[in-house]
């Protein structure tokens, strides 16, 4: 499932072939995503300029001088800028045409995107209860220790609750509890104030690096026949059980929290 560098890049990938693009007209051919496209959405996009492109944690805010666009690229879904004459496939269920002869396409075999509509001057309702993001001057070690006081839910589940932070998903969260040295089933009201900057810290050096590698390893995003290949990781827990922790030798465990499976190093964190 594509997770908050994956998007981050996706944005910067198709940035420069939308920004003050006017769309020209729409192509609907599933209407019913995750939730139905908006018939405002339909009567509201063409003809109007894209004035900026903005990610609020895993969504896409296109945005234009009466509204934004909200996409979302679900468990399978990615964005491609191709040729209008590109013949569409299976699971091409909407396109962009744009004043510059090319167009956005969006593909999904699962269907779990969504492409919904925020008009001007209003926050949608899955925007509205968000956290801060992490890569933001409002995410630190205070803040998390702050809003874990009291708090008896795992540690990893805590920092996965986007109403705490945004993006902060299974493999980063994972990743970003192993480089602090938290075990991952330790309560979050638990953590000390010095751990949890350890673990701040952790969480926007890990994502910042899975950007700068996905902006360099995703597929060409004009390619009309790539897929796009998210970046490999050099993953020090994630979907390693059984296998020696990088740092100490001992083999690498997994449990399952809050339904999601979840790796760690016995010896390394605690």
């Amino acid at each position: 499932m594509p997770e908050l560098p994956e998007v981050e890049t996706t944005r910067r990938g198709i940035e420069p072939y939308l920004l003050e693009q006017r769309i020209s007209r729409l192509v609907i051919r599933q209407p019913q995503l995750r939730w139905p496209i908006p018939q405002t959405l339909i009567a509201a996009l063409p003809g109007k300029r894209i004035e900026s492109i903005e990610r609020r944690a895993k969504y896409l805010l296109v945005n234009t001088p009466v509204g934004s666009a909200l996409l979302h690229l679900g468990m399978s879904g990615s964005l491609r800028v191709l040729d209008p004459q590109t013949p569409p496939g299976k699971h091409d269920h909407y396109d962009w045409l744009l004043d510059s002869g090319r167009m956005l396409r969006f593909t999904d075999p699962r269907r779990f995107g969504s492409l919904l509509w925020q008009p001007l001057g209003s926050t949608h309702d899955l925007l509205a209860r968000l956290g801060p993001e992490p890569l933001g001057e409002r995410f630190d070690g205070d803040y998390l220790w702050r809003l874990s006081r009291g708090r008896s839910a795992s540690v990893k589940t805590f920092i996965m609750d986007q109403a705490i932070v945004v993006g902060v998903g299974n493999i980063y969260a994972a990743e970003a509890l192993f480089a602090a040295g938290i075990h991952p089933r330790r309560k979050a009201g638990s953590v000390s104030r010095n751990r949890y900057a350890n673990l701040a810290e952790a969480i926007k050096r890990i994502l910042s690096y899975a950007i700068e590698r996905g902006g360099t390893t995703l597929r060409d995003f004009i390619s009309p026949d790539g897929v796009p290949g998210y970046f490999e990781q050099e993953l020090f827990v994630y979907g390693r059980a059984g296998e020696p922790c990088r740092n100490c030798g001992a083999p690498v465990r997994s449990i399952t929290l809050g339904q999601r499976s979840t790796f760690y190093c016995p010896r390394c964190q605690r």
